[in-house]
């Protein structure tokens, strides 16, 4: 898709601080972390949200969840954990239109911290 930001990454037309690349995976730090560790985990093919999944998909979801929780140990966090975040379609948060997973972690995450990160994109 050629007006997605995260396709762009994917194609080396937008700079992006990569933790892990293969054929079908995708992951790097977000640009504006709410927590000490904080990434994302895309497809490289593009699908526009979970909603929007098919049949053929799923293998790949699979794949994706099992090296977000990879990533997150390496990152420091498989003792303590984190937060998985998977935002879907406009009722959901979701704000760029392809899908992907959010890693938080390396602070406590309670629920005011939570909502704090979720509606501003800032820790407090």
């Amino acid at each position: 898709m050629s007006d997605c930001i995260f396709c762009k990454i994917i194609a080396g037309q937008l700079p992006s601080k990569k933790i892990y690349e293969d054929d079908e995976i995708l992951a790097f730090l977000d640009i504006n972390p709410v927590t000490p560790v904080h990434f994302l985990v895309i497809p490289k093919k593009h699908i526009k949200s979970l909603m929007d999944l098919s049949a053929e998909d799923s293998a790949l979801v699979g794949r994706l969840m099992f090296k977000a929780q990879e990533l997150a140990k390496q990152q420091g966090c498989e003792e303590k954990g984190g937060r998985f975040i998977i935002n879907a379609k406009s009722d959901g948060g979701q704000t760029v239109d392809h899908l992907h997973i959010h890693f938080l972690g390396g602070i406590a995450l309670g629920a005011s911290l939570l909502q704090t990160c979720l509606h501003t994109g800032k820790r407090e």
